[in-house]
């Protein structure tokens, strides 16, 4: 354990002080830092609770969900049994289910196998206890009823929040927020932290936006204020401009063309009139549905909606055909610039609703970290005393290795761009006594050799050897509670097992490379006939 090639040495010590140098940028300032080189700007990132921000916790509207579902039903049912050329009526939503008559009893069981081909086992490929997406019965009388199970509801909403973590995560990010925290908590729940954001006034617009955006055309065959009076047609519905004064429009219900076929928004002026404007690009399938509903419908109005409400109306003048266009709508500068946030992030598959929002100020950031810090100092200096008192010289080795470990920490943990916390602070802290704990062992196992009768050296090696099966066991199983408390625990449970982990493994590095690397370094220069510990 005392004997080290030259190679051996250099290597344990370039890779300490390698580590080491990873933490330097978190001494400098931001703005300085920033002008380093690329590779040079890993830092560590203030949680929440140190630097302060914005807490939202958001909740998908499962009713929302369930409606979507059903609407789905219902048309996928009238599809199937337009394609299947069968005659029906009364199709409508009830309850939890979709209800179609059959009108030709010679009709039904044809209509009952294409119906039936819509349900899908859920899970996927992988199957859920044979639980199905949709329960078709024949309910008599020609009535068919597709039911959809709450297995299924369930199984939706799971999606939907999956779903919406992916879109919230490009829409807070476009905010140029530094190391948002965003996860799922409980089943339809989503968790939202950003530090360092003290108005969370504009972030709360853009969550509680769904953008769902819809092309389709203007049914010009009734006027808007006689759809207002009830006289609406079937395939068509009444819609309100985004913009005040409120204007009715009877909208077709048919989608020509989805926002789920742009791949590019972004803000602009006009030209002409120099007001902000949205540009927008669609991917091949779009830009080629774009351009026949273009030149199917010149000289009609068409309807650029967005969730629920008419952003403008304008009259196609030519077809459009390059996959391109804009949006216009009375904007000002910011709107048009989160509406194109809104537009590349993609649509919400349901309504978010805030239930819950904290903003942690600075100051009690700056207390917690004063706290944190004053812990730390004393915690250590306690550490740094008793292991003088108690070892000497080799107490001060120990010292030297843990001060480095402690570094060490820093460095990885800014090397993973990684978000310290209260309880980040509290695993270094506890960090601290284990690689003290690990030097205990050691140095208590040299002193029983000592007492066996072995000489100095011997005795030393012996210890570092000898107690190493211990040390490994116990930080180990350390280890085992660190990663459980990672896959297990969410936010500050998770940033404690981080350190702490991260912790274990340079404390056995510097207990078993670094503090012996140093003891047979003392040992060759001193040749010692006794032990100072």
């Amino acid at each position: 354990m005392l004997y080290f090639t030259r190679w051996k040495a250099l290597a344990i010590i370039l890779t300490a002080l390698v580590i080491c140098l990873c933490a330097v940028p978190n001494f400098f300032p931001e703005a300085q830092v920033r002008t380093w080189p690329k590779w040079a700007q890993r830092h560590l990132v203030l949680g929440l609770d140190l630097q302060g921000g914005s807490h939202i916790l958001l909740e998908v509207d499962a009713n929302s969900v369930k409606k979507d579902k059903l609407d789905q039903v219902r048309d996928d049912t009238r599809r199937t049994l337009r394609e299947a050329r069968v005659v029906y009526t009364g199709l409508s939503v009830r309850n939890d289910s979709v209800e179609v008559r059959i009108t030709k009893d010679t009709d039904l069981p044809t209509a009952l196998t294409k119906l039936r081909e819509l349900s899908q086992p859920l899970g996927g490929l992988l199957g859920s206890n044979g639980q199905r997406s949709l329960q078709v019965s024949d309910a008599g009388g020609g009535l068919i009823r597709l039911t959809v199970p709450p297995a299924a509801i369930a199984d939706r909403v799971r999606q939907s929040v999956e779903q919406s973590i992916q879109i919230v995560e490009r829409r807070v990010n476009e905010l140029g927020t530094v190391e948002p925290l965003i996860q799922r908590q409980g089943t339809d729940r989503i968790l939202v932290q950003v530090p360092g954001l003290q108005d969370p006034t504009r972030l709360k617009e853009l969550l509680g936006k769904t953008a769902k955006l819809d092309f389709r055309m203007v049914d010009s065959s009734v006027p808007a204020d006689q759809a207002s009076q009830g006289r609406l047609p079937p395939d068509s519905e009444l819609l309100m401009s985004s913009q005040s004064p409120k204007v009715p429009y009877v909208i077709k219900k048919d989608v020509l063309v989805s926002g789920a076929d742009l791949v590019d928004a972004q803000p602009g002026f006009d030209q002409r009139s120099n007001e902000p404007i949205v540009s927008f690009r669609f991917n091949s399938s779009g830009a080629r549905k774009f351009s026949d509903a273009t030149v199917k419908n010149v000289g009609q109005p068409f309807a650029i909606v967005l969730d629920n409400e008419v952003v403008s109306a304008p009259v196609i003048r030519e077809p459009i055909t390059g996959g391109s266009g804009q949006i216009s709508g009375s904007f000002t500068v910011q709107q048009a610039n989160d509406l194109s946030i809104l537009l590349r992030a993609g649509a919400l598959p349901a309504p978010l609703t805030i239930i819950e929002e904290r903003t942690v100020g600075p100051g009690l950031g700056q207390d917690s970290i004063e706290k944190g810090e004053l812990a730390a100092y004393v915690g250590s200096i306690l550490v740094i005393i008793f292991m003088l008192l108690t070892y000497r010289l080799f107490g001060l080795f120990a010292n030297i290795a843990v001060a480095i470990n402690v570094a060490m920490i820093f460095g990885v943990l800014s090397l993973l761009n990684a978000t310290l916390t209260l309880p980040g602070i509290a695993g270094i802290v506890l960090t601290v006594g284990i690689a003290v704990d690990s030097n205990v062992l050691i140095y208590e196992r040299i002193r029983e050799e000592l007492r066996g009768g072995r000489n100095a050296i011997s005795a030393i090696d012996a210890g570092f050897r000898r107690a190493l099966s211990t040390i490994l066991d116990s930080n180990i199983t350390t280890f085992i509670a660190a990663a459980v408390l990672f896959y297990i625990g969410t936010g500050p449970v998770r940033g404690f097992a981080v350190t702490l982990g991260i912790g274990i493994i340079t404390t056995v590095f510097t207990a078993f490379t670094l503090t012996s690397l140093i003891v047979a370094g003392w040992v060759r220069w001193n040749r010692p006939q006794s032990v100072p510990i």
